[in-house]
């Protein structure tokens, strides 16, 4: 049993911050669905009055939740206006290790090569499992390549962000503490952390886990997460940085749109803060594409400010643009009953 646990728990890690797409319901209308919202004045705003606002950051972070076609389909819109405006955004990928950004960028320099429909579906199948891609589901994958492609076809720089796979699973197995003095001089580290905020993360963890893991599992999944808000943070500067160094003839520079999970950008947590550690100078903002609650509630609920133990009050972000859920289903009840029928099974045998 105890084995059985453990694997489910690792099977859910990509569950964090909703990764995993689960069947869809029936839908519930509600009237925030569409809405954008300015959290400092907790009023709507319109289309343009909000790009007018994210095309003069340095960052721009796009936090979604991962399986919400409705998602990244707004990402592309506000790229697509990036570009009608005469800006040259970079686009950084959460999904993505920096080590696969020559991958990308190869990719970014065939946009001149005339493909017919079959060799782009080589060249995509191609990219696919050169990523690591070929496991993933095709809804996920054509998620993702879609943004590629608009990259590839607008002259813009495409870029992964966080630590490869293998550094991530030897974290998340070994923790910190037990990696080679090798391994951990090659995870960037800012050494920002708080025994609130870890503590906090301990709990989403558990809850995300549907109350599985005990506390050296929880220890090593908060290993792991720091050390990939680390690198993404990392490699959103140097992003930036490049960014005013080498821009297209006639396009402006920026700002660089990040693809993330909102979890790593929730009220200025995770990556915003450690990029702003690093470099005070950057402007950055972050659009949240929020999906509407399980349940109906008011505006105020979404918009409830951060109340952690020596961190300011904040907004979950600058933005919230409300969008209609995947699913309405509980994620963890599967697991619930899998786990019944599993117990009942052993009590059986004996």
């Amino acid at each position: 049993m105890r084995i059985f646990a453990l694997v489910l728990i690792t099977a859910m890690l990509p569950l964090v911050y909703s990764c995993a797409t689960t069947p869809k319901t029936v839908m519930r209308q509600d009237p925030l669905i569409g809405k954008i919202i300015d959290t400092k004045s907790r009023e709507p705003v319109s289309f343009t009055s909000l790009m007018d606002k994210l095309a003069e950051q340095d960052v721009v972070y796009l936090s979604e939740k991962h399986d919400n076609p409705m998602h990244h389909a707004v990402q592309h819109r506000i790229i697509k206006d990036l570009l009608d405006r005469g800006r040259s955004p970079v686009v950084g990928f959460e999904f993505f290790s920096m080590e696969d950004t020559p991958l990308l960028l190869n990719l970014m320099d065939a946009k001149h090569a005339k493909h017919t429909q079959k060799t782009e579906a080589a060249v995509e199948d191609r990219v696919r499992k050169q990523l690591g891609w070929e496991n993933q589901s095709d809804e996920m994958w054509s998620y993702y390549w879609d943004l590629l492609v608009l990259a590839r076809e607008n002259n813009l720089t495409a870029a992964g962000l966080d630590l490869s796979s293998s550094q991530k699973r030897r974290i998340t197995r070994k923790g910190m503490d037990k990696l080679t003095s090798i391994e951990k001089k090659q995870i960037f580290s800012t050494r920002l952390s708080d025994p609130a905020y870890e503590a906090r993360m301990k709990s989403i963890f558990k809850t995300v886990h549907c109350g599985m893991g005990n506390d050296d599992m929880l220890s090593r999944l908060y290993d792991t997460w720091l050390a990939r808000n680390d690198r993404m943070a990392l490699s959103i500067v140097q992003l930036s940085d490049a960014q005013h160094e080498q821009v297209p003839d006639g396009q402006t520079p920026g700002p660089v749109i990040v693809i993330m999970g909102n979890g790593h950008t929730e009220y200025g947590l995770g990556v915003i803060d450690r990029v702003r550690h690093l470099n005070p100078e950057i402007s950055q903002a972050n659009l949240t594409l929020t999906e509407i609650f399980r349940e109906p509630e008011v505006l105020d609920e979404y918009l409830r400010p951060l109340d952690l133990e020596g961190f300011p009050p904040a907004p979950p972000a600058d933005y919230l643009w409300f969008t209609q859920r995947v699913s309405y289903e509980d994620p963890c009840q599967k697991f619930k009953e899998v786990l019944k029928r599993m117990k009942k099974q052993d009590t059986t045998k004996k």
